[in-house]
């Protein structure tokens, strides 16, 4: 049956909250996105990504998820959660170590639910969301984005729901950021924020790079993922730092100045010869 919610309002179904119980008992939280990594042989692999760093060190983690009704549509104010113990490895890393990418297979938590007689509701994206070349070669130096996640680990928690951030491109999404697979956006980037989709949302028309304009033309697609941003220190220095999980009494103060570094979609589709492989060895 199909969703009865607006495309806005599926979006917001498409994260989920990761709590994590670090090695040294403090709590930290940040996001995650649903996608569906399809294999060559039609078969699918429904996953969680976020960074490396936000589940670095966690001994155990915990995901809310949104429950359904007997049609299959979104039940408000009602979620389950499942505990995972050894939680950092469950994950698979980006086979690079430059890229701050991971992904956790969720169909043994899927079935675990319907052995519960639980239905689970989430919006799940797939590559059909990333742009292919033609259209990167179109957009211009600065889009509309919005950004959805759990700053400062800020949630609905009665009804399960993200935080929406909007902002703007603040580097060309054409280029490679510093010779990097990435983008720089202009949006508030906060503690927790990290793993965040950041979407390309247009609905009321958009500018084209030949400086036309298409009217009531609606463009949603996944640019990257939330890792990073440069923060100044109270003395003046700049740094780039991954998005904290957590927000720390530190002796000098880090601040924000809303930017925040992106790594451009394309880089999930690395993960589908990691998947292949493992299926090879079924």
């Amino acid at each position: 049956m199909p969703i009865n919610i607006p495309v806005s309002d599926q979006l917001t179904y498409s994260t989920i909250r990761i709590e994590c119980e670090l090695q040294d008992g403090n709590i930290g939280t940040g996001t995650g996105f649903f996608f569906t990594f399809t294999l060559t042989d039609n078969k699918s692999v429904p996953a969680i990504v976020t960074n490396k760093h936000v589940i670095e060190g966690a001994k155990q983690g915990k995901f809310h998820f949104n429950l359904a009704d007997e049609n299959g549509q979104p039940l408000k104010a009602t979620h389950t959660s499942f505990i995972i113990n050894n939680f950092q490895a469950a994950w698979i890393p980006h086979p690079d170590d430059n890229v701050d990418l991971c992904v956790m297979p969720i169909a043994p938590l899927l079935s675990q639910a319907e052995q519960q007689g639980k239905k689970i509701f989430f919006i799940t994206l797939d590559k059909s969301l990333i742009l292919n070349p033609d259209e990167i070669s179109e957009l211009i130096a600065f889009e509309e984005v919005i950004m959805i996640g759990y700053p400062n680990g800020i949630w609905d928690s009665v009804n399960n729901m993200p935080i929406i951030r909007k902002g703007i491109t603040a580097t060309h999404p054409n280029l490679d950021y510093n010779g990097k697979l990435e983008f720089m956006i202009d949006a508030a980037c906060f503690p927790g924020s990290s793993g965040s989709p950041v979407y390309l949302f247009n609905l009321g028309g958009y500018t084209t790079k030949a400086g036309g304009t298409v009217i009531g033309g609606a463009r949603i697609k996944l640019l990257g993922i939330l890792y990073a941003g440069p923060q100044h220190t109270a003395t003046g220095e700049i740094e780039v730092i991954n998005v904290p999980t957590q927000q720390k009494v530190v002796a000098f103060s880090r601040i924000p100045n809303n930017l925040g570094l992106v790594i451009k979609a394309q880089r999930l589709l690395d993960f589908d010869k990691i998947f292949q492989q493992l299926g090879s060895k079924e």
